[in-house]
């Protein structure tokens, strides 16, 4: 029989092994390092996704005039792209890291298909490059709204910042790299993809947790979750904020898609003296603005008020686009850098509204998803009311219902979430 003093030395030493050698899933959470080391590549990723992204845009005219095509045989081109985002995105949070890393290199490898490919080849590029775009956009957005939960909101916004950029460069490299032909350009934006796809091999393989009721490995901040609830919901909402979301996902990429792709072929239209280019380069530099402005507004305005302002701006803007037959070039432009300036803060917004509830689930993917799917269905909507009514701005009246159906969701999507109470 062991003394008691034996059988207390023992049952310390016993806690000091299991002290020294704590499970994986009790281990400390990350150092700051973490967020930074995932959200660089990230932030780099973004800047090139911007540029792929709103390229038909400004090159919308020249694939037009290239291949003979009218305007609702060009809006496939938009469907094809978005319905590989829609593909992309509804797996993309299975694996992070992987998303960004091949899906930035799917992307190059469909901008190279389009230097040299015909009208029906170039659906299948087209697909392709989305099918990356859609994988590595939506694990970027889900890493920056989980990364640092207390400043989800505004990384969003920043992120988005970065992405604006790229989608400003986007016509000014269109104008400068399609003199000697537009295979120039669709090769120097496969080259920097393909750059960004290296840059995410640094994206630490820890960070990518797809169990929903833990945190990601490079939070920092986000509570760790107790036992009771180890046993993730399949959804990651209620069915009836889910469908909300998913339909707000949808009409925001569907609306931004469907006046990016087709302002610049409103502009040259109705007046010769304007550019494609020069229209998309306004858009994109007001959509940034926004982006830049909301992160500041935010200090001021809550994020509910906010959603509301600038969608009562958009409308205003449709309703004047869609009325006014005669619009001079300057307010062609001015329109446009309206219609995107109060544009800009919704996304953000609406991702920050979803992340508060839902934290990073593995099944969020297929949310996201629903957001493609309108950046492939509205813009082709447009060009076919435009083909049909022989008149682009009739064609507007697209994104301008899509425009007040998100102000309708609105109580739901801005509506406060109370977490349950603690057991």
């Amino acid at each position: 029989m062991k003394p008691p003093c034996s059988g207390r030395r023992e049952a310390t030493a016993n806690r000091n092994v299991l002290q020294l050698t704590p499970p994986r899933a009790l281990q400390p959470a990350s150092t700051p390092a973490k967020p930074l080391r995932a959200l660089l590549p990230v932030f780099f990723y973004f800047l090139a996704a911007g540029v792929a992204t709103v390229m038909l845009g400004p090159l919308l005219p020249a694939l037009i005039q290239r291949w003979h095509i009218q305007d609702a045989q060009a809006g496939t081109l938009f469907t094809a792209s978005f319905a590989g985002q829609f593909c992309g995105a509804w797996f993309a949070t299975r694996n992070l890291r992987t998303s960004v890393l091949y899906g930035s290199a799917i992307t190059a490898a469909g901008c190279i298909a389009m230097a040299w490919v015909g009208f029906g080849a170039a659906h299948i590029a087209l697909f392709c490059l989305g099918l990356g775009l859609g994988a590595g956009l939506t694990a970027g957005n889900v890493i920056a709204g989980t990364s640092v939960p207390s400043e989800r909101a505004r990384l969003i916004a920043v992120l988005n910042v970065v992405w604006g950029l790229g989608a400003i460069a986007c016509p000014i490299l269109v104008r400068l790299l399609s003199a000697g032909g537009i295979q120039h350009f669709f090769f120097a934006t496969a080259a920097f993809l393909a750059f960004t796809s290296l840059a995410a091999i640094v994206i630490p393989r820890a960070s990518l947790n797809p169990n929903p009721t833990q945190p990601a490995q490079f939070e920092i901040t986000s509570p760790r979750p107790s036992r009771a609830s180890s046993k993730p919901s399949r959804l990651p909402l209620p069915p009836i904020p889910l469908l909300v979301f998913g339909a707000a996902a949808f009409l925001y990429i569907g609306v931004e898609n469907a006046l990016g792709g087709w302002l610049p072929s409103y502009a040259v239209r109705t007046h010769p003296t304007l550019h494609a280019s020069s229209i998309a380069l306004c858009f994109w530099v007001a959509e940034l603005t926004g982006r830049i402005l909301v992160t500041i507004l935010m200090t001021f305005i809550g994020e509910a008020a906010l959603y509301r302002i600038c969608l009562a701006l958009l409308i205003l803007t449709q309703v004047v686009l869609c009325l006014t037959a005669n619009i001079s070039a300057n307010g062609i432009v001015a329109l446009t850098f309206l219609g995107a300036l109060s544009l800009a803060p919704l996304y953000p917004l609406i991702v920050s509204f979803l992340l508060a509830r839902t934290g990073n689930h593995v099944n969020l993917g297929a949310l996201f998803a629903t957001a493609s799917f309108g950046g492939a269905s509205l813009p082709w909507l447009t060009g076919v009311f435009s083909t049909q009514f022989h008149n682009l701005r009739t064609g507007f009246l697209v994104p301008a219902a899509g425009a007040t159906l998100l102000l309708i969701l609105a109580p739901i999507l801005t509506a406060k979430h109370t977490p349950p109470p603690a057991a």
